[in-house]
């Protein structure tokens, strides 16, 4: 049996998960879908971190990050027992990186205008176009009224760690992302992790609109050591 610990994005809603986790469960395995003060101006990627650890306890996990979580899974790795790592749809962030700078370190917005123009969807940023197109209405009902904003200070927050830990490192990317480009993170994570992207249907919330093809590839992990 694994342990999965899942880590949201900005605002740091568990439920962002709770699709994903009964698929885990389901195959006999144990899924937590951590909870963080995203919307806490006094909080940082310092107090995220410890949210994740007190979930983690003693126990060796597989640590999923998504989107702005990519940034409190490299500190929790640093103090953790991670026997895997996986980023979805993830910021991969290098030693010492503010997530406040790391869409120009990375080049996201000229990546994002130019998938926007070539995909024929506006360049402006809305949250329909870029985060909710292809997530089931039914699952935007369920989910109204959950968001929290993300507090600058989660962006400012240096990202506290030297190295990656020596256990296997995945990234999975919606094809359909608007938001962060499947070209964009192939991109990114060959420049900082040495290590190519495996693709599923799906834009950047996977984890609501792909969740059996998001929990599958998890499993998939595991099984393959």
């Amino acid at each position: 049996m694994a342990t999965f610990v899942l880590v949201p994005g900005a605002g740091g809603v568990s439920w962002y998960w709770h699709r994903v986790v009964p698929l885990l469960e389901e195959a006999q395995h144990e899924a937590i879908a951590v909870d963080l003060p995203g919307d806490d101006a006094r909080a940082g990627l310092s107090v995220y971190a410890d949210r994740v650890l007190e979930a983690i306890g003693t126990r060796e996990v597989v640590l999923v990050a998504q989107s702005l979580g990519g940034f409190t899974a490299a500190p929790v790795c640093a103090r953790a027992s991670v026997r895997m790592l996986v980023f979805v749809n993830a910021m991969i962030p290098v030693p010492g990186e503010t997530a406040g700078a790391w869409w120009a370190n990375t080049g996201w917005e000229e990546a994002r205008r130019a998938a926007a123009q070539r995909g024929g969807y506006s360049p402006d940023f809305d949250l329909p176009t870029y985060f909710l197109h292809d997530v089931p209405p039914e699952i935007l009902e369920q989910g109204e009224g959950q968001d929290r904003p993300e507090a600058d200070v989660g962006f400012g927050e240096p990202c506290r760690f030297e190295a990656w830990p020596a256990v296997p490192i995945h990234v999975v990317a919606g094809r359909e992302d608007r938001f962060f480009p499947v070209e964009f993170q192939r991109r990114v994570a060959q420049e900082r992790l040495q290590v190519g992207v495996d693709e599923l249907p799906g834009g950047h919330l996977l984890a609501l609109a792909n969740p059996r093809g998001l929990a599958d590839r998890l499993l998939g992990y595991v099984r393959e050591g």
